[in-house]
């Protein structure tokens, strides 16, 4: 492991390998909460890219500011890093029958070569801070309830590390467009448009892969969908609402919520600190 520092942020590069026995449904043998986590992993990699190009835009500005640029600088490499071992698991879905990369070639077609064009360098910050926001709090969410203590140990040590270093730099996009252009009609626009996209990709990917495991419409899927939400009752609902409430007010900053302790608390666990 290798770690790199920043005066607030750490570039950690942890082992994480997948065996080639790993469950089809790792999550608990729940094939719907396998897939709601399988097909956002799908997303991450080249999100995670479009990320740090929003951000290196304005790499000018962000020069006139030697604190904000070493964080973005260890931002750039979390966000790699991110990005490289969600890509390593492709080929553990692979392994295990998925045919994935017709989705990745039409997300990464749709998102970036036909969407990202036509926005603006701002509103592709926006949106990246938007996500940035979301992805903080799904970390928050699962460091709190531990709901990943359910995932096979591979799988809960790559989304743990992930939401750990999500919760350490979920600030630093937000920074960046303040100083970019700190209007709040732009960050809201931002927001819905992030909005839109998460959830119309996020929901392709995860029709696709139920699809190929044969349990769109089925019983099982109508079975397993219940014994979650009874499980988990309302917690994707409140997680994205509260979200979005805190993030509607005009005052907010992602450093508003005392939450770094539950970050470096896993990461100590861990080992990575």
């Amino acid at each position: 492991m290798t770690v790199e520092t920043s005066p607030s942020l750490q570039v950690r590069n942890p082992e994480l390998p997948f065996p080639a026995d790993l469950p089809r449904h790792w999550f608990g043998g729940n094939a719907f909460a396998t897939h709601i986590a399988n097909s956002v992993n799908l997303l991450f990699p080249s999100g995670e890219r479009f990320f740090v190009r929003s951000v290196r835009h304005y790499q000018a500005l962000i020069d006139q500011d030697p604190v904000l640029a070493a964080e973005v600088r260890a931002f750039f490499g979390q966000e790699g890093r991110h990005a490289q071992a969600h890509e390593r698991f492709f080929a553990a879905m692979e392994a295990q029958g998925y045919v994935i990369r017709p989705f990745l070639r039409f997300f990464e077609r749709v998102a970036w070569k036909e969407i990202e064009p036509r926005v603006s360098p701002a509103l592709c910050l926006s949106v990246t801070v938007a996500l940035e926001h979301y992805t903080a709090v799904l970390a928050e969410t699962a460091l709190q309830e531990r709901h990943l203590d359910h995932a096979h140990p591979a799988l809960r040590a790559l989304l743990y590390w992930h939401a750990a270093e999500e919760i350490e730099h979920r600030a630093v996009a937000f920074d960046v467009l303040k100083r970019v252009n700190p209007s709040y009609a732009l960050r809201m626009g931002g927001m819905a448009l992030a909005t839109l996209g998460l959830a119309a990709f996020w929901l392709a990917a995860m029709t696709t892969l139920l699809h190929q495991d044969g349990l769109l419409g089925s019983k099982r899927l109508r079975n397993e969908r219940r014994a979650l939400r009874q499980e988990r009752e309302g917690i994707g609902r409140s997680v994205f609402l509260r979200g979005l409430r805190a993030y509607a007010r005009r005052d907010f900053h992602p450093k508003e919520r005392p939450i770094d302790e539950l970050a470096q608390t896993y990461l100590a666990t861990a080992g990575l600190t």
